[in-house]
């Protein structure tokens, strides 16, 4: 779903579309797997169960009633250039949703493990499924892959992992969604943004608004766009004159194709490789803003990548500690997380796009002992950290770059590996 705020709004829809696939309702909405805007955060995923409802005390309640907010912005609209007639037909019949409310406004409590959530991410169905539809729509993934240089294998995993391959696009009314949340919901700038997007989308008559549906967070059709990031990539591959996302297949992994040929994806290279190190190796360079050359990482006693180009810059990612599966992740790598910036997201497209291509999966075994921290936990964890003095940032339960940082100080302080990685067992020592 191309990053709705990017990490809310894609957790939900996977979660109950793909089985606990949930990196997103906005992971693009509803995950603590963040990673750092280039590349990685944390590597836990949220579960859509044991949801904790926030505090409507934490939200600034609306002023105005729903009438009259959509009055105002009807004028915003018309003085953006939609069309009277278009704006009308778009919110006829629209009301707050209640279920979008409460999606925003609920937080996960329990957090999935990396490996859990790869785990159904490439599962042996949709491996199968994948390949079938591989065959299947061969000429059209060579067309586009000729296009915009993205690997078809890649483009596959994308559309499993975002709607199980068309299967689950979501069912709420986009104008709605987006209606609700820019009315009283905790992003009410970006929500506004993207309510005019999609108004646009209607304007320019590439769907019609019963047709136009999508995930509580408005991420639409077989590869969830938000609307915005439709205006910019959506493209009609199949030359009916329109860039539907929703019934046409083509469409739909053409415009996934253009978003990341945007994005920064180099036609050839791989996303990643998985890596062994060296003993004594210095686990703080796992940090997603440290970007080595090949020849440095191989210099530093990396073994196991594959013969590539030297120069190409990649950074070293340990999604489970230095207990777990090491990874170089490449530029492709970075644009899949233009898509969705979680680290977990990443290699589950990655992977998934190797099983596709009959490459053999992870090889290192995952520290699967180990329990993963709540989000009360996580907070805690920032809070000890900070009355320590190590600047976690704002104690938030999301392991960002500041939480890893003091992590790793901590860590050294004590002698461990400084791999950020925040165990059960390093709460446990803050307390």
């Amino acid at each position: 779903m191309h990053m709705l705020y990017p990490s809310l709004l894609r957790c939900t829809l996977l979660g109950t579309s793909l089985s606990l696939l949930t990196a997103c309702a906005d992971n693009h909405a509803a995950s603590q797997v963040d990673t750092p805007t280039p590349v990685v955060q944390s590597a836990t995923i949220s579960l859509p169960t044991a949801v904790s409802p926030v505090s409507t005390a934490t939200f600034e309640q609306p002023t105005q009633s729903f009438a009259s907010w959509q009055a105002a912005f009807r004028q915003e609209a018309l003085s953006a250039g939609i069309q009277a007639a278009v704006f009308d037909a778009a919110f006829a019949g629209v009301s707050p949703d209640m279920a979008v409310i409460r999606a925003d406004r609920s937080q996960p409590e329990f957090t999935r493990p990396v490996w859990e959530y790869l785990d159904s991410a490439i599962s042996a169905t949709r491996v199968r499924r994948g390949q079938a539809l591989l065959a299947e729509h061969a000429s059209t993934l060579q067309a586009i892959e000729q296009r915009y240089g993205v690997d078809r294998h890649a483009l596959v995993a994308i559309w499993g992992m975002e709607s199980n391959f068309g299967q689950y696009m979501g069912d709420k009314s986009v104008i709605a969604a987006l209606a609700t949340l820019a009315y009283e919901g905790r992003r009410p700038a970006f929500a506004h943004e993207q309510l005019l997007a999609a108004l646009r989308i209607l304007q320019h008559g590439d769907v019609q608004p019963s047709r136009m549906r999508g995930s509580w967070a408005g991420a639409m059709g077989q590869t969830q766009f938000i609307p915005s990031t439709y205006n910019q990539f959506a493209v009609d591959f199949d030359g009916d004159g329109r860039r539907d996302i929703w019934d046409s297949s083509a469409d739909a992994l053409a415009s996934a194709a253009h978003y990341l040929q945007k994005s920064g994806w180099q036609s050839g290279q791989p996303w990643g490789v998985e890596v062994t190190l060296p003993s004594g190796f210095d686990y703080a360079l796992a940090d997603a803003e440290i970007r080595k050359p090949i020849s440095e990482w191989r210099q530093l006693g990396v073994n196991n990548i594959p013969a590539a180009d030297d120069q190409a810059r990649a950074v070293l990612l340990l999604p489970a500690g230095h207990r777990g599966p090491a990874f170089l992740v490449l530029d492709n790598f970075r644009a899949i997380l233009k898509y969705n910036n979680s680290t977990a997201y990443g290699l589950a497209i990655g992977l998934l796009s190797g099983a596709l291509d009959s490459q053999p999966g992870v090889q290192a075994a995952w520290p699967r002992s180990d329990r993963q921290l709540g989000r009360s936990e996580r907070i805690e964890l920032q809070e000890l950290l900070a009355s320590k003095g190590y600047a976690p940032g704002a104690a938030d339960g999301i392991i960002g770059a500041n939480t890893r940082k003091a992590v790793r100080a901590f860590q050294q302080s004590l002698g461990q590996p400084a791999d950020g990685y925040p165990s059960h067992e390093l709460l446990q020592q803050l307390r």
